[in-house]
């Protein structure tokens, strides 16, 4: 072996004499391969050290290879590949501790993908994002507002109300969507000159119910945070002031959320002048969302459950932070971040809490892990209307609501906390 790499040193040194037309003894072209060889090998090493984010980050690549390949040649049974990976990947994400965060498999991304399109489809529309930054409706259900507007499969949607969609997600396009789902608006269609009319008006659902219970408390029940709810919620207020009603329960229970906007309505409706809430990103960017100076203040009760999530809970704990209600209920869960799905180079993909939610005090609720009521109160049972089993007292539509029952009864006996 060693003559070997002898004559082919002598040949490289006889090569490059003739190339230059100099002599050059072999000892010399030994020491330059040398430096030449580890100079390479240098550079190649310092380069995938750089590519891979610094030296922990490479120690680290190096140490899941050595795990890999350790569990390749000693375990017992043959090894998945890319199981293994996914697996690894999965728990890279769980280990934030975020259980708002998580990974998908390439397999899994694209179920994500199929389901999250019929997920809230809204005007009746399944989409999927193009290569050209386009929407292509993959699906449109009969009767519904898109059907009706004349909205086909495999046309691809670019503006939504003139405000052209092409740099967004989808997530940030079902948003927009949803965000007109109590009126009229047009979607932009590639190679079409007119936009296509969307009418929701005749399908949209009043998220926001109320009335006046027997103790003459306004009762007003908000289901979720989407589309016109803050703008219903204000209404009913309203209507309920009129009838000379100066007691409310505002009910947030099961609201899964919805809207920031929607809900930032009603909030400013209800506050005085002030910071609401703070959207925080990881670089500690903030956008404050503020009051201006009217307000309602009158005794009022809000109640909540395991079930208020999200821009629910933001609600519910800027107004605690106000001592603007009492709160009455279950604790929530802190749910109270906003998720991004970033998709990987190989199909697979994260799906990944990118911004939180604090209140003017800067309390994350995420992190706090949730909103506890000022008074706990649990229901236990479904309950039958007062109308078939009447306890006598008539303090609420529903016998066994102990929630709504302490409320009206802290109204009734003038005290709000």
């Amino acid at each position: 072996m060693g003559k070997l790499f002898g004559r082919l040193f002598a040949a490289i040194g006889r090569g490059l004499s003739k190339l230059f037309n100099v002599g050059i003894p072999l000892k010399f072209v030994l020491i330059l391969l040398v430096l030449f060889t580890g100079g390479a090998v240098a550079y190649t090493s310092s380069t995938m050290i750089r590519n891979v984010g610094g030296k922990s980050d490479y120690d680290e690549a190096m140490r899941y290879i050595e795990i890999k390949d350790l569990l390749e040649q000693n375990y017992i049974d043959p090894v998945d590949r890319e199981s293994m990976g996914d697996s690894a990947a999965a728990a890279m994400v769980a280990g934030l501790g975020d259980k708002w965060s998580s990974f998908m498999s390439a397999d899994e991304y694209r179920t994500f993908q199929l389901s999250s399109s019929n997920e809230y489809s809204g005007i009746g529309i399944s989409i999927l994002k193009t290569d050209g930054g386009g929407f292509r409706v993959t699906s449109v259900n009969a009767d519904s507002p898109a059907a009706l507007a004349g909205l086909n499969a495999g046309m691809v949607i670019v503006s939504v109300d003139d405000r052209d969609v092409r740099g967004m997600d989808t997530d940030e396009v079902r948003t927009l969507i949803r965000s007109n789902l109590n009126k009229k608006f047009t979607l932009g269609i590639d190679g079409q000159s007119d936009p296509i009319t969307i009418d929701c008006t005749r399908t949209y659902v009043n998220p926001v119910t109320y009335y006046v219970e027997r103790t003459g408390t306004g009762y007003i029940k908000i289901a979720n945070f989407e589309a016109g709810s803050g703008e219903a919620a204000i209404a009913a207020i309203e209507d309920l002031l009129s009838q000379n009603v100066r007691t409310f329960v505002l009910d947030i229970r099961d609201n899964p959320g919805g809207l920031v906007a929607e809900m930032t309505e009603l909030l400013d409706y209800l506050l005085p002048q002030g910071d609401l809430f703070v959207s925080r990103d990881k670089s500690g960017n903030e956008q404050v969302v503020r009051s201006d100076n009217l307000s309602l203040r009158l005794p009022m009760c809000l109640l909540l459950n395991g079930q208020t999530f999200s821009e629910a809970e933001i609600f519910a704990a800027v107004i605690k932070e106000y001592q603007w209600a009492t709160l009455i209920g279950e604790p929530t869960t802190g749910m109270t971040r906003t998720q991004q799905t970033i998709e990987i180079s190989d199909g697979s993909a994260i799906r990944l809490s990118t911004h939180t939610y604090l209140t003017a005090g800067r309390v994350d609720i995420s992190q706090s892990g949730g909103v506890v009521p000022d008074t706990i109160v649990y229901n236990t049972e479904v309950s039958e209307t007062l109308e078939e089993n009447n306890d006598g007292n008539g303090l609420a539509n529903y016998a066994s609501d102990a929630q709504l029952r302490t409320a009206l009864t802290i109204l009734s006996t003038g005290f709000t906390g």
